[in-house]
């Protein structure tokens, strides 16, 4: 079947770039790529060897726009894109909007009645979890969490009792102290899958519970390469933790470096009971 070109019927359009392997940029991204006059890329020379790897000479003026200056070009692009320049956002990998720049634009032009349209292409956080084997029914992009310790535990908390499987983002520098992070918090037993290097030449997925993932991380001299996690929601049942499990966590915040009486505030308002008894208990087991 024919389809009409990509910008007959709109001048503004967002597509889905490679994650890594350059054979998944559709034959709707060379067209766009070809016949834009506009195209807002974050990096401006990956854009352009994006278009040389995908045989594509491009005619369009090159705009940089990225989190630093999106709110600053936003209105031009939707300027030219009103006044019948084809305007084409790309990001410099995957979809945007999904953790890139792409939403503040989408935002915009609907709210100004700007036609738009969107060309789909590969997507990290949906080829992890197809392929981490980890229920697909319902599910939560999270994306990358907090860096402070108590943050990052607070944000893991607000999601321990959802049923539905849960994506994140996360660094190679960052990903062993993150999934540690999800062991004290969601459980060693709570299966999970990492991808890593999705689409290109060193693909991997390490699928099994929290705990044995983290464990075969730790056992390598690095870890390289762009990472997406996948764990399964939460069962059904009784959540409930005893004190001594509190105790636990709350000494791990700790070694984390969160101070001791704000990790029971932490722990007490996760879990219930009395932030000033299990700071009490705390003291009292160190004394022991």
């Amino acid at each position: 079947m024919d389809y009409p070109p990509v910008f007959e019927e709109v001048h503004l359009v967002l597509a889905g770039t490679p994650i890594g392997n350059v054979g998944d940029g559709s034959p709707r991204l060379r067209e766009a790529l070809r016949t834009a006059d506009i195209v807002a890329c974050e990096d401006t020379r990956r854009t352009r060897d994006l278009a040389r790897r995908l045989g594509v000479e491009m005619s369009a003026r090159l705009l940089a726009y990225h989190e630093h200056n999106e709110a600053a070009i936003t209105p031009e692009l939707l300027s030219l894109a009103r006044d019948g320049k084809r305007v084409l956002q790309v990001s410099d990998a995957g979809m945007p909007g999904i953790s890139d720049p792409g939403f503040r634009l989408s935002q915009a032009a609907a709210q100004a009645g700007i036609p738009f349209t969107v060309l789909p292409g590969p997507s990290a956080p949906l080829l992890a979890l197809v392929g981490s084997g980890l229920p697909t029914d319902s599910f939560t992009f999270v994306g990358f969490l907090p860096r402070k310790p108590a943050a990052l535990y607070q944000a893991l908390q607000s999601l321990a009792a959802r049923s539905e499987s849960l994506i994140f983002f996360e660094s190679p520098r960052r990903v062993i102290e993150t999934l540690d992070a999800m062991v004290q918090v969601f459980g060693p037993g709570r299966p999970a899958a990492l991808a890593r290097e999705l689409t290109k030449t060193h693909e991997e997925f390490i699928r099994g519970t929290l705990e044995s993932v983290h464990s075969e991380l730790c056992s390598r001299p690095e870890v390289l390469g762009e990472i997406v996690i996948v764990v399964q929601g939460a069962p059904a049942g009784d959540q409930s933790e005893t004190s001594t499990q509190h105790l636990e966590k709350m000494e791990h915040l700790v070694q984390q470096g969160v101070k001791a009486k704000a990790a029971a505030k932490l722990i007490a308002a996760w879990f219930g009971g009395s932030a000033n008894e299990l700071f009490s208990s705390y003291l009292e087991g160190k004394r022991d």
